[in-house]
């Protein structure tokens, strides 16, 4: 087999790998977490049709902030926050890599949420989610694994699948060329969260200090000025992702 036609062999296999992995995130956000609502959540660019029907997350009926507990996990007790760092820290440990560092922990009643930095530039480099039952740590779905630049999913040999150097490799990205600028601004960002919040969810704020990963953004979304959740702002087009997958707010570490 030529060189060529091996290199879009591998291609071919990342973009079905990374469709089955996007795939299996938004059902287990579907299903296992009892979401409900009119159509996928997706990608989702502000001000599109696809936006206006997209699973709820604050308000009335079946959604994730307004309290609903799905059945099949109402018995799961949720994490402790030294529950979720320990398991994180060990998850780091096997990734082989000095410069990451724990920055954040946000527990819900579906899982815990962690924000990765590099501690050589305090960029983000990964999220990953803890599960409550299990204390197992997997990358977060969605925007983490798509559009992260340097870290992410579609990244080749360097990215959180990319074999012997990939996240589930037991190494991250050793790449430095990967720029942290990006042609929408922090401001930008928050701008376009406040937006989506005011037309599909109307009283919550965007946090003012957006979280800046290789390729995009994550806000919070607060609620009377307490945590509810949170989304991503892709940082080349100001694309919108609203996570769905984390369940109630309990507390955070940082």
């Amino acid at each position: 087999m030529n060189k060529t036609l091996k290199i879009v062999l591998v291609i071919i296999s990342g973009i079905v790998l990374s469709a089955l992995i996007f795939g299996a995130g938004l059902f287990v956000g579907r299903n296992n977490l009892g979401l409900a609502g009119y159509g996928p959540t997706g990608m989702m660019s502000w001000g599109s049709e696809n936006n206006k029907f997209g699973y709820t997350m604050m308000g009335n009926g079946y959604n994730r902030m307004g309290g609903y507990q799905p059945g099949n996990i109402a018995n799961v007790k949720p994490l402790t926050v030294d529950q979720a760092k320990q398991a994180v820290e060990n998850y780091l440990k096997k990734l082989n890599n000095a410069d990451l560092e724990i920055k954040e922990i946000m527990v819900f009643d579906n899982n815990a949420y962690a924000r990765i930095t590099e501690k050589s530039t305090g960029i983000g480099a990964m999220e990953l989610l803890v599960d409550p039952t299990s204390l197992s740590v997997f990358p977060e779905y969605g925007p983490n694994m798509m559009w992260n630049l340097k870290y992410g999913l579609m990244n080749g040999a360097g990215g959180m699948m990319g074999g012997r150097t990939g996240m589930m490799g037991g190494y991250t990205s050793t790449s430095s060329s990967t720029s942290a600028t990006m042609t929408v601004t922090s401001d930008q960002a928050v701008q376009f969260a406040q937006q989506y919040l005011d037309q599909q969810f109307p009283g919550y704020k965007a946090a003012t200090d957006p979280d800046p990963f290789y390729g995009y953004y994550t806000i919070d979304i607060l609620k009377d000025g307490n945590p509810t959740g949170m989304l991503s702002i892709n940082g080349y087009n100001g694309q919108v992702f609203l996570h769905t997958w984390h369940g109630t707010f309990i507390e955070m570490w940082e």
